[in-house]
C-alpha cells in the first residue's frame, strides 16, 4: 500500500460518523441508491440501512462508483425492525414527509445521534414509518413541482447535517472499533492478499502506522503454499 493510499483512508476513517446515518424506505431504482451512497460516503456517513421486504438491495459497483465500498449497508424486513436497530443506537429517526407538524430540515439539530429517512420514489415513507418518526421534516420549495428526487433530497439534508457537525468539531476523531479499521485497510490496501486470505482461509493479520503487513513467518509461509482450490494439472 503506498503511503499516499494509506494516509487518505486514515483520513476517511478518522472522518466516519457512526451516529449519522439514513434509511432507505423501500428506494428501488439503483441509480437513486447509488447516488445516495456517493453522497452518504461524501459526508462521512459509515453506515446506511433499507427496507427491503421483498429481495436484496444490490449495487452495481459501476454505479455506486465504488463507494459500497466504503459504506456497509444494513438491511431491515421492514420498518419495525429497521426502528429498533436505530433506536438501540439513541438515534432520532426523521421522517421527510408533508404533515401538519413537519418542520424545516434546517431546523433540526444533527449533531444528535440521527437517521434520516427517505422514502421510495413513488409512495415516499410508507405510513409505518411516518407514524413511528420521532419528527417529520420537509424541504421547503417555491416553485411549481411538489417535490425533489430521493438522492437529491438526501443530499441537500446530508450536507447540512455535516455543515453543523463540522462546526461542532466532530470530525477528525476516530470513533470507529479498531478492529474494523484495521480490516479495512488490509482489505483495501492489499486486496490481492486479502483474496488470498478468503480463499486459502487464513486470518487477516495486522497492519503497522506505515500501512505495512505485520505477520510472522508461518502466516507468509501459508500465504506461499499451493492454493488448495487451484485445479490440478496432469
Amino acid at each position: 500500500m503506498s503511503p499516499e493510499r494509506f494516509a487518505r483512508i486514515n483520513q476517511m476513517l478518522d472522518n466516519r460518523q457512526v451516529d449519522l446515518t439514513l434509511c432507505l424506505d423501500q428506494v428501488h431504482k439503483a441509480n437513486n441508491v447509488a447516488a445516495v451512497v456517493r453522497t452518504a460516503d461524501s459526508v462521512g456517513i459509515h453506515q446506511i440501512h433499507a427496507i427491503w421486504p421483498d429481495h436484496e438491495m444490490w449495487l452495481s459497483g459501476n454505479t455506486a462508483s465504488g463507494s459500497q465500498q466504503w459504506v456497509s449497508t444494513k438491511r431491515h424486513a421492514n420498518f419495525a425492525e429497521a426502528k429498533q436497530a436505530l433506536k438501540s443506537q439513541d438515534m432520532q429517526i426523521l421522517a421527510t414527509t408533508f404533515s401538519d407538524s413537519a418542520v424545516d430540515f434546517r431546523e433540526i439539530d444533527y449533531t444528535k445521534p440521527t437517521a434520516i429517512l427517505l422514502g421510495n420514489e413513488r409512495d415516499g415513507v410508507s405510513p409505518e414509518a411516518v407514524a413511528g418518526a420521532d419528527q417529520h421534516i420537509i424541504i421547503p420549495m417555491i416553485g411549481m413541482v411538489q417535490s425533489l428526487n430521493v438522492s437529491v433530497a438526501g443530499a441537500l439534508i446530508m450536507y447540512e447535517a455535516q455543515r453543523q457537525r463540522q462546526l461542532a468539531g466532530m470530525y477528525g476523531t476516530r470513533k470507529l472499533d479498531e478492529q474494523y479499521c484495521q480490516t479495512l485497510l488490509f482489505e483495501q490496501g492489499h486486496p490481492i492478499y486479502a483474496k488470498a486470505c478468503r480463499r486459502k482461509k487464513i486470518p487477516y493479520p495486522a497492519i503497522d502506522e506505515q500501512g505495512q503487513i505485520v505477520a510472522n513467518e508461518q502466516w507468509w509461509d501459508r500465504m506461499r503454499a499451493p492454493d488448495p482450490d487451484a485445479p490440478i494439472e496432469v
